[in-house]
């Protein structure tokens, strides 16, 4: 219900049921691959079963469940923090209901207040733990301009304590589980709602000005003015470095990459006012004419014509987008 929620709220729909459904399905395997391990552990007696709860178990889960995350943020699957704590929450979710349908079949406790403690308090301290690696992971990632493994530890850091603590505090006395639980249930969605916000009104700046700036630049190529701009004066200077087939295949590709730029922006700003978009049939003819231009123009030309790329991650996955 509350992922249902997370993407009824998300205002740009990127991410779509079945990639949910295969997220919820790599939670679920991340489940067993944990109990697996941990039956492992106890068999050979390698940690008391209290301390394998408090310490073992968040750091062993919260890795395993963080892995497929960690996978769609470095493919540039994810675009924006919400849609990592979609992802995020729906990986948890995966993961509580395996641990769920466990309890089911272990515990023989008929008192409605046990299961509400187990099933809804686990479940949404599993699928908040992880959006919060999602939402502090992709917001590293795009403010360092990187997808280095450094990024993700403050995440899966930060997940490890706060399972750490709800283990720590369910089983301390007879308020301590209910107090836990109602924490968990009301601090999680405030954390969710806080991350949407914020990721809405980073997306909108972000949209608003790299639109204006991509059309800017695309009207100067497309009507010739370019020749008195900053980028004319540019390309003028490297002629001699390359020869004119090159520099005239450089503004191709310049061209093209702002037209894929500003279709990508084009369509979330749609999306964002509830209008469905058909795929376009011409997308896959440029970037294949941007993938010939790029072999013409080789990796020399291409690191020419960085200052005037975008090649952020955000920038880089709204290309990913349009091909899906």
């Amino acid at each position: 219900m509350f992922l249902t929620a997370l993407i009824y709220l998300d205002s740009y729909k990127l991410v779509n049921i079945k990639s949910i459904l295969v997220t919820i399905g790599f939670g679920c395997l991340a489940a067993g691959a944990s109990w697996y391990i941990y039956d492992a552990v106890d068999s050979h007696a390698m940690m008391d079963a209290g301390a394998y709860a408090r310490y073992g178990a968040p750091i062993l889960e919260e890795t395993m469940k963080a892995s497929y995350l960690f996978y769609l943020i470095r493919a540039r699957r994810v675009g924006f923090m919400v849609d990592a704590a979609i992802q995020g929450f729906a990986l948890g979710a995966g993961f509580a209901l395996v641990e769920n349908v466990y309890y089911l079949g272990s515990l023989h406790e008929t008192n409605l207040l046990v299961w509400i403690i187990r099933g809804f308090g686990t479940a949404i301290m599993h699928g908040g733990a992880t959006a919060i690696v999602g939402v502090v992971s992709k917001n590293l990632v795009d403010v360092k301009n990187s997808t280095s493994l450094l990024m993700f530890i403050p995440g899966i850091v930060a997940a490890i304590i706060i399972h750490s603590l709800f283990n720590h505090l369910i089983p301390a006395s007879a308020l301590g589980p209910v107090t836990t639980t109602a924490l968990t249930v009301i601090a999680v969605p405030s954390l969710m709602l806080a991350a949407f916000t914020r990721s809405e009104r980073a997306t909108r700046d972000w949209l608003g000005v790299g639109f204006d700036n991509d059309a800017e630049l695309l009207t100067m190529i497309t009507t010739g003015g370019i020749s008195m701009t900053r980028i004319g004066h540019y390309l003028d200077s490297i002629q001699n470095k390359f020869p004119s087939e090159a520099v005239v295949d450089m503004l191709c590709y310049l061209r093209l990459h702002l037209e894929l730029a500003i279709q990508a922006k084009g369509i979330l700003l749609m999306r964002e006012s509830g209008f469905t978009v058909d795929p376009d049939a011409n997308v896959q003819a440029k970037f294949d004419e941007m993938t010939y231009l790029q072999k013409s123009i080789g990796k020399t030309g291409l690191m020419a014509l960085s200052p005037f790329l975008r090649t952020s991650n955000r920038d880089l996955w709204q290309m990913h987008m349009l091909k899906r």
